[in-house]
């Protein structure tokens, strides 16, 4: 893994029937969260969101249609990640492979429905007003953030 953020990022939306695929993180930044991470060595947004996708979940992408994209004010792990410009894929539901959790990135994946997913964003609006410590949320969180952002602006929430 690079130490030095490179400012992009992808994040994979998995839909079952319902149901999205989310992760619970193990690492800064805490919360659930679909698959996502950075671009690193790969060639293309593509490339980084179907080996993300495999390097997390196991799961192998047939195709993938870009949704959204843009810049968020959001902090990850690496040197100076404090923002990056976001590529978010919606995921054929059809992705080879069965689910299987990446141990050093995942603590735990949940189908979630839209109540589920409701749920979470309450708990991250909590967190985000102060009404969440920090102790708690890293023990039981809502959404990461970002997602709790793009999740409103794509409608999901």
């Amino acid at each position: 893994m690079a130490s030095q953020c490179d400012h992009k990022s992808v994040g994979m939306l998995v839909w079952r029937d319902d149901k999205l695929l989310l992760i619970e993180r193990k690492i800064i930044p805490f919360g659930f969260a679909p698959p996502a991470g950075h671009i690193d060595e790969d060639d293309s947004f593509e490339n980084a969101a179907k080996r993300e996708l495999e390097e997390e979940v196991g799961l192998e992408a047939k195709n993938i249609k870009l949704i959204a994209e843009g810049r968020k004010e959001n902090a990850c792990s690496r040197e100076d990640g404090t923002w990056h410009y976001w590529k978010i894929y919606n995921v054929n539901a059809n992705a080879n492979g069965k689910v299987i959790p990446s141990q050093s990135e995942v603590k735990k994946i949940k189908w979630c429905n839209k109540d589920d997913l409701l749920g979470f964003a309450f708990k991250t609006k909590q967190y985000l007003e102060g009404k969440v410590k920090e102790n708690d949320w890293q023990k039981s969180p809502g959404l990461e953030t970002v997602w709790y952002q793009w999740f409103k602006k794509l409608k999901i929430i």
